[in-house]
């Protein structure tokens, strides 16, 4: 969990691979800890093939099946499902957009949202942005990307920093962003 916050959490991504990974894992996560998440992030990676959008949006049942079988990774049906569907919505996003990178970032007017959070209590579950993000997301056909779960995402790929002003890294991502 130190080395995700450290290294990871945070920082502004804007590759579209990296950020599919990063949505369908915290999809992954409804319900369970970000600690299971990490846990099994390696074994999700080798499962979901390196979360390559294109690779995933081809997953037939035979590969569905893999999955409910695979006991190193999430093996919830609804959310293995998802992540299929995220796919191929995310490749009509890239066609319409160019990229998911350009589509996603929109929401947060293409820079970080810098919060100035003293205490973990401070943050928000959810802000109007991730809700605008998720009934969009929504819209066009994306799965479990609810508003809790959009902020999540938010966090992780960086588009708000949400580290206390406090930590070391507070200020390290906003030279970043």
């Amino acid at each position: 969990m130190l080395d995700y916050h450290d290294k990871e959490w945070g920082v502004p991504l804007h590759d579209d691979r990296k950020l599919f990974e990063f949505i369908v894992l915290d999809g992954m996560q409804a319900g369970l800890s970000w600690e299971i998440v990490l846990k099994k992030r390696e074994n999700m990676r080798r499962a979901f093939r390196n979360f390559e959008p294109r690779t995933i949006a081809r997953f037939t049942d035979k590969d569905i099946s893999r999955l409910l079988s695979d006991d190193g990774i999430i093996r919830n049906r609804l959310k293995i499902n998802a992540a299929i569907t995220n796919a191929q919505r995310l490749l009509e996003v890239q066609k319409h957009f160019g990229s998911f990178d350009k589509y996603i970032w929109q929401s947060v007017d293409y820079k970080p949202i810098v919060h100035k959070f003293k205490k973990l209590s401070e943050l928000p579950a959810k802000t109007r942005e991730s809700d605008a993000m998720s009934k969009d997301l929504q819209r066009r056909g994306f799965k479990f990307v609810g508003p809790t779960i959009c902020y999540a995402f938010m966090q992780a790929a960086g588009m708000v920093n949400d580290h206390s002003m406090d930590c070391f890294r507070y200020n390290e991502i906003n030279e970043i962003g």
